[in-house]
């Protein structure tokens, strides 16, 4: 019997530390790449200046950091609102037993379009919801639930048409809404070879974790935007193996 309580014991212990640091690979793997990891380094920075006041004598220093550190846990989501909000909507979202699904026509339609309108210099901004529903942009915008087909996706984005201005959303492999409004990226105001679209293609990617294509109507390029990272001067076929890879991940 005691035998039995002290195996329990064990097996709850090894289930606590497989939870604790399965928390803390998903949060490495969430943070990773993005600003919080520069947010990170200064919190350790600070914890490590607060061992050296306490062990060396220096108690104004020691007692600012203590009131500052009391408040560690409101302190760290404010910091982390964005990178919290995100990581309970991939877990509300099923992030881990279902995967979106675009078919080798619907990949090959996306591609077509794009290149067209890059050849054609047609500014264009497409969305791929993946995990995390995006329902409240395509509110924003004008409902279509609409096959993908490329030359609907050309129509849209030619200049003149009402709609050419705004995103397209594409949601569980249709077109669910056109001319959305998206938030933009504080990251390319300074760069002058980016415009709009490629801050409004890299603020949703902050903000969730859609892919987002984006046709430059100035050059012609195609980029995407995943993840807080833009990628540019893709070709067709590394446009497709993007796409590709980002829907298997």
């Amino acid at each position: 019997m005691e035998y039995l309580i002290g195996f329990n014991v064990a097996w709850r212990e090894a289930l606590d530390i497989l939870l604790v640091a399965a928390i803390y690979a998903y949060i490495i793997h969430l943070v990773r790449g993005t600003r919080a990891v520069a947010v990170i380094y200064g919190l350790v920075l600070v914890l490590l200046v607060y061992y050296l006041s306490n062990e060396l004598g220096l108690y104004s220093l020691n007692w600012l950091l203590t009131n500052f550190l009391g408040s560690i846990v409101l302190i760290v989501i404010i910091l982390f609102q964005g990178d919290l909000r995100r990581a309970l909507a991939q877990m509300g979202a099923g992030r881990f037993w279902k995967k979106p699904q675009l078919s080798e026509a619907i990949v090959e339609e996306l591609s077509q379009a794009v290149m067209a309108l890059a050849k054609a210099k047609v500014g264009a901004l497409i969305v791929i919801e993946r995990y995390e529903p995006l329902g409240d942009v395509v509110e924003r915008g004008v409902p279509l639930d609409a096959v993908i087909t490329a030359s609907l996706l050309t129509t849209i984005f030619q200049v003149g048409t009402p709609l050419h201005d705004g995103a397209v959303i594409i949601r569980r492999g249709r077109i669910a809404a056109a001319g959305c409004i998206l938030p933009l990226s504080s990251k390319l105001k300074a760069q002058s070879l980016f415009g709009t679209r490629h801050r409004a293609a890299l603020g949703i990617s902050e903000e969730s974790d859609s892919l987002s294509i984006v046709v430059s109507e100035e050059r012609g390029t195609v980029s995407i935007a995943m993840g807080g990272r833009l990628t540019t001067s893709l070709n067709d076929l590394r446009l497709r193996r993007v796409i590709k890879n980002a829907l298997e991940r």
